[in-house]
């Protein structure tokens, strides 16, 4: 099958998947789930940057304190 959208084969899949789902609540189960494994993946991402140093308080402080909103100038 042709694939017009450029999609890869693992988004195929996935969406090869959803055509079993019938109901808007097990399309929300599965979005917990992908969300959840999401979050897992940057937890672990997260201590192995921790682990290696390249991660810490001080990082931390930082981000918290930085302004990162885009400037509105008054025309």
């Amino acid at each position: 099958m042709e694939n017009a959208v450029g999609l890869n084969a693992a988004q195929m899949d996935f969406l090869r998947l959803l055509g079993h789902f019938t109901t808007v609540e097990q399309v929300d189960e599965l979005r917990k789930v992908v969300c959840d494994y999401y979050a897992r993946k940057v937890d672990e991402a997260m201590d192995k940057l921790w682990e290696e140093g390249k991660w810490d308080n001080e990082k931390n402080e930082a981000i918290l304190k930085e302004h990162l909103r885009t400037p509105y100038y008054a025309k």
